[in-house]
C-alpha cells in the first residue's frame, strides 16, 4: 500500500495504538504529524519515524479545544503543504460505575474523545475543502461504544457518539470527496489494564508472550500493530469508495459493524396505550431482546 505524497495527522500517537498508526502510515510513505500531550513520547515516536527515513513533525498539545485542532492542521500544512488524512485517536479512561463517577471523570473523557474528535475533524475538513482535493477522516470508536461496557459510562457514550459522527459526516462530506469512517480497534495496551479482567493480558503482552488463538480470534484482540493496517487501508486510494462505516480490527479478526436499525415492529390503529404495549410485547416486538455489553467482559450474548 503506497501512501507517498499523502500527509496525515494522528492524534494521541506518542504511545499505544496511536504510535502504531503513525509508524504504519510512515512506513507506507505518508508524511505524519505526531501528536501527544507528553512531549517526550511524541518526540520518541517522531524520532523513530525520522530515523527510518520518514517525514514527520511532532505537535504537543491536549486535543479537545479548537486551538489544539487548529495547531495540528497548521502543523501539517506548514511542514508539508497540505493535509490528506486526519485520524482522531487521542483518548483517556476514567472508569467508574455510574454512582461513583464524578463530574470531572465524565467531563474529561467527553472533552478528549467526543469534543476532541469534533474539533479535529472540523479543522481538517475545513482545510480539505479549501484544498479541493478530497481527503480522509478516520475517527476511532470502540467496542464499548457499540455494545456498552461495565464501568465505562463516559467512554462508551463518547465512543457511541463518535460512531454517529462517522455516519453523519460521511453524508455531509461526500460532495467534497472526503470519506469518513470509524475504526473499532481491539488491542492490548496499557490503557485497558484498568478494565476488569484485562490486566493479566496486558502483563503477558508486555512480557512478549504470544497470544493464544482464543484471544486473537474469539476475542479478536491483539497488539497495536495488528490494528494499524486498517488505518493505512482507509487512508489509501483503494478505500475511496468506503465511507460511513464502522470497521473493526483486532488480532486475527477483521469485521464490519452493523448500523442501528429497526429489527421488529408492530402497528395498532389509533396508536398505543401502555396496556396495549404490555399485551403484545412478549409475542411481538419484545419476543427476542437485544444483547448488550462485551461478551468476554461479562456482557450478554
Amino acid at each position: 500500500m503506497n501512501l507517498e505524497g499523502k500527509v496525515a495527522v494522528v492524534t494521541g500517537s506518542g504511545r499505544g495504538i496511536g504510535r502504531a498508526y503513525a509508524l504504519a502510515l510512515a512506513q507506507a510513505g505518508c508524511a505524519v504529524v505526531v501528536n501527544d500531550v507528553d512531549a517526550d513520547v511524541a518526540e520518541a515516536t517522531a524520532d523513530a519515524i525520522s530515523s527510518a527515513g520518514g517525514r514527520v513533525v511532532a505537535e504537543v498539545c491536549a486535543v479537545g479545544s479548537t486551538d489544539a485542532a487548529d495547531q495540528l492542521v497548521s502543523g501539517a500544512v506548514n511542514a508539508f503543504g497540505h493535509l490528506d488524512v486526519m485520524c482522531t485517536n487521542a483518548g483517556i479512561l476514567r472508569d467508574r460505575v455510574l454512582w461513583n463517577m464524578s463530574d470531572d471523570d465524565f467531563d474529561v473523557v467527553i472533552q478528549t474523545h467526543l469534543r476532541g474528535t469534533f474539533t479535529c475533524a472540523r479543522a481538517a475538513v475545513r482545510q480539505m475543502r479549501e484544498q479541493g482535493s478530497g481527503g480522509r477522516i478516520v475517527v476511532v470508536s470502540s467496542i464499548a461504544g457499540q455494545r456498552g461496557n461495565f464501568g465505562q459510562t463516559n467512554y462508551a457514550a463518547a465512543k457511541a457518539g463518535i460512531a454517529a459522527y462517522a455516519r453523519t459526516w460521511a453524508m455531509e462530506c461526500a460532495k467534497h470527496n472526503i470519506t469518513v469512517n470509524a475504526i473499532v480497534p481491539n488491542a492490548i495496551t496499557r490503557m485497558i489494564s484498568t478494565i476488569p479482567g484485562m490486566a493479566p493480558l496486558v502483563e503477558a503482552a508486555e512480557r512478549g508472550e504470544p497470544l493464544p488463538d482464543t484471544v486473537r480470534k474469539q476475542m479478536g484482540m491483539g497488539t497495536p500493530d495488528d490494528v494499524a493496517p486498517l488505518l493505512v487501508f482507509l487512508s489509501s486510494d483503494e478505500a475511496a469508495g468506503v465511507t460511513g462505516q464502522c470497521i473493526g480490527l483486532g488480532g486475527d479478526k477483521l469485521s464490519l459493524w452493523a448500523h442501528p436499525k429497526e429489527i421488529s415492529v408492530a402497528y395498532r390503529d389509533g396508536g398505543w396505550t401502555a396496556d396495549a404495549i404490555a399485551e403484545v410485547w412478549s409475542t411481538s416486538v419484545g419476543s427476542e431482546l437485544e444483547t448488550y455489553g462485551i461478551p468476554f467482559l461479562g456482557g450478554t450474548s
